[in-house]
């Protein structure tokens, strides 16, 4: 009986977007995927240039604001890592035909939902229940 409920919401699901609509969301998350990929080289390469021999002769105010942005650096770039990781997940959904569905409950995902948050993977009420814990 579950497998059936399953097989139903997974084929009631794709009727929610048209084909035109779920190309528009894979070509934003796609974009988007670009778009960060350049940030990660870019934080990459501000990373790299922060040379260890470049602070010699520094004060320590000058050390510790090298290494703040040393770390806010590090932190945007995995920060970018992961959303590239979630758009590419979101995209294999499309390609899969669940995008749409709860990987928690099965129900379908609201489409407002989507629209605002398209790397979403759990409906609200089971988004909210993860929250809580």
């Amino acid at each position: 009986m579950e497998a059936a409920m399953a097989a139903v919401t997974q084929t009631a699901t794709p009727s929610m977007w048209s084909e035109e609509e779920l190309a528009e969301v894979r070509g934003s998350l796609q974009t988007e995927i670009d778009e960060l990929n350049a940030d990660i080289l870019r934080h990459e390469s501000e990373i790299a240039s922060g040379d260890v021999t470049q602070g010699a002769g520094d004060d320590q105010a000058d050390a510790g604001a090298k290494t703040y942005e040393r770390e806010r650096e590090i932190a945007l770039t995995l920060n970018a890592r992961d959303l590239v990781a979630q758009n590419e997940r979101a995209i294999a959904r499309i390609d899969a035909g669940t995008y749409g569905v709860c990987e928690s409950c099965h129900k379908p995902i609201g489409k407002e939902r989507l629209q605002a948050f398209p790397r979403a993977t759990l409906c609200v009420a089971c988004k909210q229940k993860e929250e809580r814990r």
